[in-house]
């Protein structure tokens, strides 16, 4: 911006320079060319007036070179020339008249009755010629047939003008010098709150809600400047009630999960007393007492994950991590759940990394519960490495199935927390709620319904590693089902981050 207003500025100088030259130029040559006419043709007329007194008509040859002569004398030395019907004079033998007297000149003197004048270029010089008949006031002479012609040399006159014009010129560069060092200051003045306004623009978009603006002045850029502070004060308003809210929503969480913890301890232990005498019950009353239980253990574990996201949500999960086989986890898990002969591995050997094992296992279970439970089989676990596009190598673990696979756009959404994937059901689909079974200490894998919190949960323990999880359609002929892909980087030293929860 400061370029194309300082280019602006020198522009407008440049051209209102050149013009007011151009004009300055003309209106000099016009005037002084104006002035040279006048007073040639006065001098001429004057002259003619005072030598014709005594020139007797007809004249011969020598009264005629005479009368050249004398007028010549009278006007300074310029070359006259005079006409008489057939003879003529000039007062300098050797100047060439008839090239510099034009045929319209003659026909406009011989046609009029007063001096007449035009200006013409011989051999690449200005001259001003003045014509002009002789005619007496008396009426016996009347029209003489004399015709008078004074050439005046104009070299003076454009020397003079052409001097003027490269004065002028020679004032266009520090005209536009000036311009710049203008337009500069200007440009100063103009962008210096534009910038402090965008660097604060910058600042608030990276985060930085306390940036303001220091505000001078009260021009337009004054106006804007109080305008954003305005905007960035409402902003940052905005920005504390809703953090003070989504703080206050997490610690009601925190603490509903908490107080919950308690009451269902209890009816968890006498939904498994109920469970253990089902057998002994009336049908109907063992059916309910199964139930109770089932939807008991499924609180319990919705529990214990909104517990486990209020955790993440306030910064305080950390890892316990220690260098582990992933291979070597990734069957602990399957064997830990039973689905050892239901899933079929191709698990490379040797991959080792730096992780929290149990929370690896959440992982593992949260993909293939929900590949059991939502896919077909055969269910596929495959765990390999490959290095970024930095070279870093990275532990890569899909669990695919040849099941529906993930309904239209669900992909963007399937790790929201309580996401619905079939609006119709009451419980999302995507969720399973054994992703965190290892650490409540319920078995997962037990084909219910999960809580809808198992992925968004598998997602953040991934990210906690420094990792992520994918989500696609498998490749192939339909039934295609659908691909979750965890990964890790490589780290085979501690990273910095072991603690407990």
């Amino acid at each position: 911006m400061r370029t194309r207003l300082v280019a602006t500025f020198v522009a407008v100088a440049l051209i209102s320079a050149v013009t007011a030259t151009a004009l300055a130029y003309r209106e000099a040559r016009t005037a002084v060319l104006q002035r040279t006419q006048n007073t040639a043709v006065n001098d001429v007329r004057a002259r003619v007036g005072a030598v014709a007194v005594d020139f007797d008509l007809p004249p011969d040859q020598r009264s005629l070179d005479r009368f050249a002569a004398r007028v010549s004398e009278g006007i300074g030395g310029r070359i006259v020339a005079v006409r008489y019907r057939d003879l003529s004079a000039t007062s300098d033998p050797y100047a060439d008249t008839a090239s510099r007297i034009g045929a319209g000149l003659r026909a406009a003197v011989r046609a009029g009755d007063d001096a007449v004048f035009q200006r013409v270029r011989w051999r690449d010089e200005p001259y001003l010629v003045v014509g002009m008949p002789v005619a007496y006031a008396d009426g016996d002479r009347g029209a003489s047939g004399l015709e008078v012609y004074a050439i005046t040399d104009l070299r003076a006159e454009r020397d003079d003008t052409a001097a003027l014009l490269d004065s002028v010129r020679a004032g266009i560069v520090p005209v536009v010098v000036l311009a710049a060092v203008l337009a500069l200051l200007a440009a100063g003045t103009v962008l210096r709150p534009v910038r402090r306004l965008g660097r604060a623009t910058r600042e608030l978009a990276a985060g930085d809600l306390g940036s303001r603006v220091a505000v001078t002045g009260h021009d337009e850029l004054a106006d804007l400047a109080r305008t954003f502070n305005e905007t960035a004060d409402a902003l940052q308003a905005s920005d504390a009630d809703l953090r003070e809210q989504e703080a206050k929503a997490r610690r009601f969480v925190a603490d509903v999960s908490h107080e919950l913890r308690t009451p269902l301890a209890a009816m968890t232990m006498v939904a498994t007393v109920l469970e253990e005498d089902a057998d002994q019950l009336p049908p109907d009353a063992a059916r309910a007492a199964r139930t109770v239980g089932a939807e008991t253990a499924r609180l319990a574990r919705l529990v214990e994950e909104l517990m486990e996201i209020s955790r993440f949500d306030a910064g305080a999960a950390r890892l316990n991590a220690a260098e582990t086989d992933l291979a070597d986890t990734v069957r602990a898990s399957l064997a830990l759940r039973g689905w050892t002969d239901r899933v079929r591995t191709e698990l490379a050997p040797g991959v080792r990394a730096v992780v929290d094992r149990r929370r690896v296992d959440v992982i593992v279970a949260n993909l293939v519960g929900n590949a059991l439970r939502h896919g077909a089989p055969p269910v596929t676990v495959t765990l390999r490495t490959c290095r970024a596009a930095d070279g870093a190598p990275w532990a890569v673990l899909s669990v695919a199935d040849r099941g529906p696979g993930l309904p239209p756009g669900a992909g963007r959404r399937v790790f929201d927390r309580f996401y619905k994937a079939d609006e119709a059901r009451t419980r999302s689909t995507d969720g399973d709620g054994d992703g965190n079974d290892a650490a409540a200490g319920v078995s997962a894998g037990d084909g219910g319904q999960g809580s809808g919190l198992g992925t968004a949960i598998a997602l953040e323990n991934a990210r906690l590693h420094g990792g992520t999880i994918e989500v696609a359609d498998a490749a192939g002929e339909p039934p295609r089902g659908a691909v979750f892909t965890l990964r890790l980087p490589l780290r085979h030293t501690g990273p910095g981050e072991e603690g407990t929860e």
